[in-house]
């Protein structure tokens, strides 16, 4: 909802949303997705989504009702909370809920609700195990860890599906599609990436969840791929890039404005009018979308989507569907889009679009389902059984509350602490300094520590496969730093100077180089800006935090 707003906006943007819901139900759409943000002025209004498909779920018949996802660290959204919203979603819509989830990224929401940004990953961990087993267990039987404890209750309702909602996780490059795999999830991919490059991801997603690799977060297993992409349609090219494009662009760019390092002062920034003065520079310039394209293409520097013709569209789709994408999910609500125009764009592809894939959809789930069939049966007799109360137990408040009260972190292994402890404390050595605080910090002899440090703190199991040599060209006032580390399969060597083969070479200011370590930097708003300039194995590039022992920002 772009600035500048005008009274009652936010109801009218409520109000159009539930027509579009009603639109999409009744026109053959199978899903709609609900986000759940908080902070994120302009980009996205959508702060509790249980109430909205709870309102959507009594103005439609058929249409999934899709939680885009809920936030699981403890400190956004306590499990027992969202086990009960989630279960009692399920009874009001009669069995329709999906329970997509997430970890939150951006700056404002974690530090908004004081999640360190190093312990989302496992936040998220914990609270699907938790959750899931309140969904089964009856009674739950209680957790200890270091971000929930609780003691056995019967936590209700219970969920209308057995033996419970459809799971999946937000994903957004390939080693989070993996991780879905790897925990028997749903893979819902918000990055805006081509049907070519889709297929790989599929194929890695579906060899996971038939290999033993995949260990079932949950109580079931949903094998599901889906992309997502801004849309607007009409039967005239020009209209439809006239009346979408500028919407699909303001998400991307608000996208990179949350997710990257771009300041923002809460209830002051206007982030539509930086969209408006900045747009070109980030290649999102409005005159290279033209009409007569043609096949569409999705085109991380154009964003355009499915912002076309429904011939267009249908072509597109198709495309997706060939290397086994299972969903593709459509962004309308999005910067000025007009609520007539969405409307419209969702008739006219209940009309014109969707024909086109109903036929043998039935035919094509049941074989998919009978080929993953003894996959997952095996995937779930891996996954920890559902467990009994302690005999006995019976509710004690003074006792619970001071269990709660000293809970106390068990015994972690050793590295991997060591691990948090670094990502912690550079973080707050990078956050918030200038460019040059931060290169006066790093001069050569740090430079030396650290990169031997990136060598010590080396996570095989973050690399992928991956060997080989990764250079560093460093740039700051005085002149440019080049590093070299060599990775091999259990560690990694750091040395200084140009690498002789690299598989990737990254240059970049210190500064931000350090920051995208930290987590304290998005790689992918830094790229748009032009700040960061990469050569070589891009795919590798997402990975570098992570393999270093950095949190993944994205």
């Amino acid at each position: 909802m772009p600035r500048p707003w005008s009274d009652g906006q936010e109801l009218r943007l409520y109000q159009d949303a539930l027509d579009q819901v009603e639109i999409a139900d009744r026109v053959g759409f199978d899903y709609v997705w609900e986000v759940e943000h908080h902070f994120l002025e302009e980009y996205s209004h959508s702060s509790a989504p249980e109430v909205f498909l709870g309102a959507a779920s009594q103005r439609t018949k058929r249409i999934r009702l899709g939680h885009g996802i809920v936030q699981l660290p403890p400190a956004v959204n306590h499990p027992a909370r969202i086990a009960e919203r989630i279960a009692t979603l399920d009874l009001v819509s009669n069995g329709r809920v999906d329970f997509g989830t997430g970890e939150a990224s951006s700056s404002a929401e974690l530090g908004g609700f004081g999640v360190r940004r190093t312990d989302k990953r496992a936040q998220w961990q914990d609270a699907i195990d938790a959750i899931t087993r309140m969904f089964v267990e009856e009674p739950f039987a209680g957790w200890n860890s270091p971000d929930i404890r609780m003691p056995p209750r019967n936590v209700l309702p219970k969920t209308v599906q057995k033996p419970h909602p459809p799971l999946w996780v937000a994903c957004s490059r390939r080693e989070t599609i993996q991780f879905a795999a790897r925990n028997g999830i749903g893979a819902l991919s918000f990055s805006f990436v081509e049907p070519e490059d889709a297929g790989r991801w599929v194929d890695e997603y579906y060899r996971i969840i038939e290999s033993d690799e995949c260990v079932p977060a949950g109580f079931a297993v949903n094998p599901n791929v889906t992309v997502v992409l801004p849309m607007m349609l009409h039967e005239d090219e020009a209209t439809a890039i006239e009346r979408g494009i500028d919407g699909a662009h303001f998400f991307a760019f608000a996208l990179a404005h949350y997710y990257g390092s771009t300041p923002h002062d809460p209830g002051r920034t206007d982030v539509w009018q930086e969209f408006l003065e900045r747009r070109a520079s980030r290649g999102l310039s409005r005159e290279q979308i033209i009409a007569n394209a043609g096949t569409l293409n999705v085109n991380v520097g154009s964003l355009r989507g499915a912002v076309g013709t429904p011939e267009q569209v249908v072509d597109l789709v198709r495309r997706y569907e060939s290397v086994g994408v299972d969903q593709v999910s459509f962004v309308l609500q999005a910067g000025p889009n007009e609520h007539e125009h969405i409307c419209e764009s969702l008739e006219l592809f209940g009309k014109a679009v969707l024909p086109h894939f109903t036929e043998g959809r039935e035919e094509r789930e049941a074989a998919k389902a009978e080929r993953l069939a003894p996959a997952i049966e095996a995937a779930l007799a891996r996954r920890k059984p559902a467990r009994t109360s302690p005999p006995g137990y019976r509710i004690d408040e003074e006792a619970e509350v001071a269990r709660a009260s000293r809970g106390r972190r068990p015994v972690e292994d050793i590295r991997a602490a060591g691990r948090r402890r670094f990502r912690q404390g550079f973080y707050k050595l990078v956050h918030g300094r200038s460019d040059a605080q931060i290169e006066r910090r790093f001069g050569p002899a740090a430079q030396r520590v650290f990169f031997a440090g990136m060598a010590r703190a080396y996570d095989p199991s973050a690399s992928g496969g991956f060997t080989g040599e990764l250079e560093f060209r460093l740039s700051r006032a005085d002149g440019e730093a080049v590093w070299t580390l060599g990775i091999g399969k259990t560690r990694a060597r750091a040395r200084q100077g140009p690498a002789k083969d690299p598989a990737l070479t990254l240059s970049v200011a210190t500064a931000d180089f350090l920051r995208i370590l930290a987590g304290d930097a998005n790689p992918a708003s830094l790229l748009m800006d032009g700040r960061l300039e990469l050569s070589g194995d891009f795919e590798l590039a997402p990975r570098l935090s992570e393999m270093f022992g950095g949190p993944s920002p994205y």
